[in-house]
């Protein structure tokens, strides 16, 4: 039997990868619950880590799966032309405004492969949703990062500071990306702070809102997006399933914007990046009004005992109106995750996003919450 030598590689292929892919750091998701079972060999783990929704899928979206079960054989609808025309017609759009995704970080993407290359820049805000940075310094494309709102500002503290994006502004800046509300700090900006900004940035550089939780929103203050896309041409609005409609393990989204702008999108879309059991499920659940009632009173009932649980124990967070609160630990987080992991209890530190101490924590439903909050109360007086 002939033995064939392997030479060992004389290249070091990282540094044939873009000057901002190698500066990246793989996206951490949050620790899933049989990583956590192997590790510590525990079961009746609580998973409040993701932002997932605590009551689960809407019944019409499980029952719309049926179908496409039946022919798994087949492609997916590659234009998404069910889920297109049930979103037109729910948020007053054309279907050509819409741009699917797998998940709106898929839409993300899209976007900045679309816009940006090497001598590009992207502006976004610090502690915003990581996988901005990704898509912009993955292109080649400068990130360019504003300075958020400091700790001690007297209304959105870790906030989105416009007036700093917009001083980030070059000439060669193609995209903006703006999260409201923003993940992971909860915070959100206000209709007329969102409006007036809109207003300031130039029609060449592209504003894309990320409007990942606006569902859970009650705030009458809180803009719809959506509704400015005939102002601001150089709009675009991402949404997902994966949190109020519990989609989040078949993975869609969509982009609302120009049809130009969606026109421009769907030439780098890969054909199917849709499955059908998704696009089935999501036409299904935007009709389910009943059960997006129910998860936004889950949601606020939950965020009100989380106020309480942060003032009668003195622990300080962060203003919010998703389905999540961020706290401040005032101290590394990373040891009080672990034992929060040695209770059963999975939540999100987020130093990675250059909050060190503080932990990232999903809302649940009553008893989810108040194991949480129980675990927690423990592990700090230890």
């Amino acid at each position: 039997m002939q033995i064939v030598s392997i030479m060992p590689a004389t290249i070091n292929y990282q540094s044939l990868a873009l000057a901002g892919v190698q500066a990246l750091s793989p996206y951490q998701p949050g620790k899933p619950i049989e990583e956590l079972e192997r590790e510590l060999g525990i079961s009746h783990i609580l998973k409040l880590a993701s932002n997932e929704n605590p009551l689960g899928t809407s019944p019409k979206a499980l029952a719309a799966l049926a179908q496409p079960l039946k022919a798994l054989e087949l492609y997916p609808d590659g234009s998404g032309y069910r889920l297109k025309a049930a979103l037109a017609s729910k948020f007053g759009l054309d279907s050509q405004q819409i741009t699917l995704g797998n998940g709106s970080n898929d839409v993300l993407e899209l976007i900045a492969r679309a816009f940006l290359t090497q001598g590009r820049s992207a502006v976004c805000s610090e502690f915003a949703f990581a996988v901005y940075p990704i898509v912009i310094q993955a292109t080649g494309a400068e990130l360019l990062m504003a300075k958020a709102h400091p700790p001690e500002h007297a209304s959105m503290p870790y906030g989105h500071d416009l007036t700093k994006v917009l001083a980030k502004i070059q000439d060669n800046t193609q995209l903006i990306f703006i999260a409201n509300p923003n993940n992971p700090t909860g915070t959100w900006l206000a209709k007329a702070d969102l409006l007036n900004f809109l207003e300031q940035v130039p029609q060449r550089v592209i504003v894309v809102i990320d409007e990942a939780y606006t569902e859970y929103v009650q705030d009458a203050e809180f803009p719809n997006a959506l509704a400015w896309l005939a102002q601001f041409p150089n709009l675009i609005v991402t949404r997902t399933f994966s949190k109020i409609y519990g989609l989040a393990g078949l993975r869609v989204g969509y982009a609302a914007s120009s049809a130009e702008i969606a026109d421009i999108l769907n030439r780098v879309r890969q054909p199917f990046n849709v499955n059908a059991l998704a696009l089935a499920a999501a036409t299904a659940a935007l009709d389910d009004d009943e059960f997006l009632q129910s998860s936004v009173a889950t949601n606020q009932a939950g965020l009100k005992q989380w106020l309480a649980a942060c003032e009668a124990h003195h622990w300080e967070y962060m203003p919010t109106v998703g389905n999540f609160i961020t706290l401040n630990m005032q101290r590394p987080a990373a040891p009080i995750y672990a034992a929060l992991l040695r209770e059963g209890v999975i939540v999100r530190p987020i130093a990675a996003y250059g909050l060190p101490q503080h932990l990232r924590i999903t809302i649940g439903t009553e008893p989810q919450n108040q194991r949480c909050i129980d675990a927690l109360k423990r592990v700090l007086a230890a």
